[in-house]
């Protein structure tokens, strides 16, 4: 999300409030669990926050923003980033009032405890995101960190008292004086107050990431009644849907291989299920960046009837994951891990949804004789996300405009009488509007270019008949 100054200023004040008392433990799972997917400042950010909390209490003083940026040394729109990003997974809940005419705002930081070792290697999402930033070896050395040797307990047998065995109840003339009004009102908490508590951080997905009509709409009743279909169990579809890029289709299937006969569905088995879908589908351990879809809540064509062929290629670039346009380039063939890594670089490093890096790659590909130049790659995810581009649509207008500045600097360029051969690049349709209707020199004939168009074209094409 785009910083500005309407979301918070310098001035704005703060609190911070906890939900409970971090332990040792809790620290050294948000060092070194929680840390690799945060990054460093999201982190110093949790950590400043919760130094100024006082030892067991659950409420700061209220300071400025100004103090924030000071003692972090950065700037309030990197504060206001990594801010997000604590709320994303989890760790922050943020809340806000404006305090008078003047329009004051204050806002209260609820710090939130991070998951426990076991909640956290067993979440689904979480400790797959680990494993891709860590890798196999050092995920390994987490895990054995965060556990220990169970011991077979089978054998002994529990000598444990009960409260009844050690302690004798209150005669119950002592009872109601024990009880009184005075007594009462000293077993009762004060009013206005809240006791000291813990409640682990949870993150959370919204519905439209998954398109939970289309999966209800081909889901038989029969098979999985949709009483089977409960709170948990949608919530761990949704996470592993936008884990692995598995569609309504795909998931109908999934789930209904691991119904039981009681017509339960076991969160574990389903989460191997579609462990195991991915692997058979994409021959890997892990989903990667180049293989996610544009998500459903960024696609402006979801429920949009195509009505020509522009519009038709923006659904398509919405529907299919970087590394399948790049086979649909290529007749199904895999693509070059050069290329790949690429992707996943500048999806990682630019925060490029799949949708707009597939834009970018038709839009490079078509104008570099279907190379991915890296230096051309980096220069224009860059620039598109500094100008935060999220959408497919977005992607293909600013597209158009760069190029439609292009060819106005090159029939500038050729008006002013340059001696030197113009090089016009070969543009897609919706890139070649009422712009390029003026004379250009050419490397390649008009035949040899319409013909390429419609060769790339067909290929995109014959993956969807």
């Amino acid at each position: 999300m785009e910083y500005s100054w309407k979301e918070l200023i310098a001035v704005d004040r703060y609190i911070v409030h906890a939900n409970g008392v971090l332990s040792e433990l809790d620290r050294k799972v948000l060092t070194l669990l929680y840390q690799p997917l945060i990054g460093a400042q999201a982190y110093s950010l949790y950590m400043t926050l919760w130094s100024e909390l006082e030892q067991t209490r659950l409420w700061s003083e209220e300071t400025t923003h100004h103090s924030l940026m000071a003692i972090m040394q950065c700037s309030l729109p990197t504060i206001y980033a990594e801010r997000l990003k604590l709320e994303g997974i989890g760790l922050l809940n943020t809340y806000m009032k404006r305090t008078n005419a003047d329009d004051e705002r204050v806002f209260i930081y609820e710090l939130r405890l991070p998951l426990t070792p076991e909640q956290f290697f067993t979440d689904g999402v979480l400790n797959v995101f680990l494993y891709d930033r860590v890798g196999k070896t050092k995920f390994q050395k987490l895990k054995k960190f965060f556990s220990d040797r169970a011991i077979d307990r089978t054998s002994f047998v529990p000598v444990t008292r009960s409260f009844h065995d050690v302690f004798s109840s209150i005669q119950p003339e002592k009872m109601i004086h024990k009880l009184g009004d005075e007594a009462k009102q000293e077993v009762t908490l004060q009013d206005g107050h809240q006791y000291i508590g813990k409640e682990q951080a949870m993150y959370t997905m919204q519905d439209d990431i998954f398109d939970f009509d289309a999966f209800y709409a081909g889901l038989s009743h029969h098979l999985v009644p949709r009483r089977a279909i409960t709170a948990k169990v949608k919530d761990a579809i949704k996470k592993l849907a936008f884990l692995y890029g598995i569609g309504p289709l795909d998931m109908q299937k999934i789930v209904m291989s691991v119904i039981d006969p009681s017509e339960q569905i076991d969160i574990e088995s389903l989460r191997k299920a579609a462990q195991e879908w991915y692997q058979f589908e994409r021959g890997e351990a892990l989903p990667r960046l180049y293989d996610r879809v544009q998500p459903l809540a960024e696609r402006t064509m979801a429920h949009v009837e195509p009505k020509n062929e522009e519009e038709y290629l923006m659904k398509q670039l919405e529907t299919v994951s970087p590394r399948q346009l790049l086979m649909d380039f290529s007749g199904g063939a895999e693509p070059a891990l050069a290329d790949l890594q690429l992707i996943e670089e500048m999806m990682f490093k630019q925060k490029l949804p799949p949708g707009v890096m597939n834009v970018l790659i038709y839009y490079v590909m078509l104008r570099t004789d279907m190379k991915l130049p890296k230096k051309y790659v980096e220069k224009i995810a860059s620039s598109w996300a500094r100008k935060k581009v999220r959408t497919v649509k977005q992607a293909m207008e600013l597209a158009k405009k760069e190029a439609r500045e292009y060819e106005t600097f090159m029939k500038e360029k050729e008006e002013k009488g340059s001696k030197k051969p113009i090089r016009t690049e070969m543009l897609p349709d919706w890139l070649q509007t009422d712009y390029s209707q003026f004379e250009r020199k050419q490397m390649r004939s008009e035949e040899e270019l319409e013909q390429k168009r419609r060769e790339l074209e067909e290929r995109l094409k014959k993956p969807k008949s």
